[in-house]
């Protein structure tokens, strides 16, 4: 059974630092991309950043540069998101999520965990 796990949520205080992990397993094909998203209450989900398991290469939103980094271990099969200086806006359900291919969709998806940052 495919299953990502998300872990490494909670409260912190602006200016904070947190880290998210994703376990990945069952995957029995190889993958394109893992990615983390969030989505606030009453907001739309949106892509935070997401990087390659070819070849490690990685992408951020505008908001999150600078502050957030996206790492992989290949034999954890876990792919991190190092959070810091955490702003009060980041607060959010965090999800990661694998791409199968370039340019497909986000076809599997986490659970979430929650990251608030109170101010």
């Amino acid at each position: 059974e495919v299953q990502l796990v998300e872990s490494g949520g909670g409260l912190v205080q602006a200016g904070g630092s947190l880290r998210l992990s994703c376990a990945a397993s069952g995957f029995t094909f190889e993958f394109y991309a893992i990615g983390w998203f969030r989505q606030a209450p009453g907001k739309e989900r949106e892509g935070v950043s997401c990087i390659s398991v070819d070849d490690g290469s990685t992408s951020y939103a505008d908001s999150v540069k600078g502050r957030f980094t996206i790492s992989s271990d290949n034999a954890k099969n876990t792919v991190y998101l190092q959070m810091n200086s955490l702003k009060p806006e980041d607060t959010a359900v965090y999800y990661c999520a694998v791409q199968v291919g370039y340019g497909k969709p986000y076809d599997y998806w986490g659970q979430g965990t929650q990251v608030t940052v109170s101010s």
